[in-house]
């Protein structure tokens, strides 16, 4: 049996006036998803558990069949893993993300998506005025990248209260600065950045350019080592994971999958999507479970670009589903499971926690009589995970269906 997962990491929204009260998902021309709803099955499923936040770590977690409950240490562990820096005990690891500030407030949470090359001179200037033995900054992708200090004693990520810069766009930087354990050493050196990083070469020509320029550092997303059980322990399969983020990549990494790095991933409107799906496919050949995890609906929804959100939706089916059914008609026994890890509407620009949903189709999937995929027809689905870990066991074979008939009152 050969199982993949294909996750639109925030495709799920709320209906939208301009629209006739749409959500781009509906408004979405996406005739590979709709194979799936009409033959195969669309269920519900709570990613996120009520006490941890939205985020995309919690959720993919969930996906991934991990309890965040028990096994979520933060984001930047899982960033740290991929990018191949090994924490040690009593390390601090945090996201640093390149932003654009102007007159107090965050304008842009990605430095207006600086590129990886323009962003790791920056990283290497950051090393050198504020690094230190304990203090390293790490390059990633594009406006992501890693900060880790060393010896900070016992660290509980409860202890540091950190907001997502994307969260808290064009609000007053002063207000939503880390609060609690470490904090004051944060805060200096995202105070520090901004007086040393605004006069780099690089945002000088940004600026020239009328590009956001990287002017400030938000650190964020802390988090301490961490051990997961590997997957194959799990659920019995080999498998590999497809993204263009670090923190998928890690989470995959940490869980024993193969990363397949693909190039030309980069996580924007401009991924090569299509490769994703060719790469996956190919993996398949000799493991057992794929995941592929697509970004750029989620950017669309941060950047609050409607015109955007629907084309990557549609470019999604395209490329990635069809190509992923065009392929797997040469296989007997497969699952194929499409779901997004949480909502990011347009309308808040941020994630939600309401409860998404999944289409399967594959090997056992008796067709339920949905007509497409879209978040109203989902509302009639009777299978409902409450619980979003629980989703790969049913998924690998080892659980049966979680039945319903109590329909959903969730937004999406």
């Amino acid at each position: 049996m050969k199982y993949i997962v294909l996750v639109p990491d925030g495709m799920a929204d709320y209906p939208i006036k301009e629209l006739g009260d749409k959500t781009p998902l509906e408004a979405a021309r996406k005739p590979n998803m709709d194979f799936i709803a009409q033959n195969g099955i669309l269920g519900r499923i709570q990613t996120v558990p009520a006490l941890l936040s939205p985020a995309s770590d919690v959720a993919n977690l969930s996906i991934l069949g991990y309890d965040p409950q028990i096994y979520y240490m933060g984001r930047a562990p899982f960033e740290a893993a991929n990018i191949g820096v090994e924490l040690e005990e009593g390390d601090l690891a945090l996201r640093c993300n390149f932003i654009s500030a102007s007159e107090g407030k965050i304008i842009d949470y990605s430095a207006g998506h600086i590129s990886s090359k323009e962003a790791a001179v920056l990283i290497y200037f950051l090393n050198k005025k504020l690094g230190s033995q304990d203090i390293k900054f790490y390059p990633g992708v594009s406006y992501r990248h890693l900060l880790v200090i060393k010896n900070c004693g016992d660290f509980q990520i409860k202890d540091l209260e950190c907001t997502p810069p994307h969260d808290i766009m064009g609000l007053e930087i002063d207000k939503f600065l880390p609060k609690g354990k470490q904090s004051e050493i944060l805060v200096k050196l995202m105070q520090d950045s901004r007086q040393i990083l605004p006069e780099h070469d690089i945002n000088q020509v940004r600026i020239d350019l009328k590009e956001n320029p990287a002017n400030m550092i938000w650190l964020w997303g802390a988090g301490k080592k961490i051990n997961l059980p590997k997957f194959k322990d799990m659920f019995g399969v080999s498998g590999a994971v497809i993204s263009g983020v670090d923190l998928i990549k890690g989470i995959g990494k940490t869980i024993g999958l193969e990363v397949i790095n693909v190039p030309g991933a980069t996580a924007y409107y401009d991924s090569d999507i299509l490769a994703k799906a060719k790469y996956a496919m190919s993996a398949l050949k000799n493991k057992d479970f794929v995941f592929i995890h697509v970004e750029a609906i989620d950017e669309a929804g941060h950047n609050g670009d409607l015109r955007q959100k629907i084309a990557m939706i549609e470019r999604f089916d395209q490329l990635v589903v069809g190509t992923v059914l065009n392929s797997i008609k040469r296989l007997k026994n497969f699952k194929l499971a499409v779901l997004p890890d949480h909502g990011t509407p347009i309308s808040l620009r941020t994630h939600t926690r309401d409860t998404v949903f999944f289409g399967l189709y594959g090997k056992d999937v008796i067709p339920g009589g949905f007509s497409e995929f879209t978040e109203k027809e989902a509302q009639k689905a009777q299978i409902h995970f409450e619980k979003g870990h629980e989703f790969m066991p049913y998924f690998i074979g080892q659980k049966a269906l979680p039945i319903t008939n109590q329909a959903s009152e969730d937004k999406t």
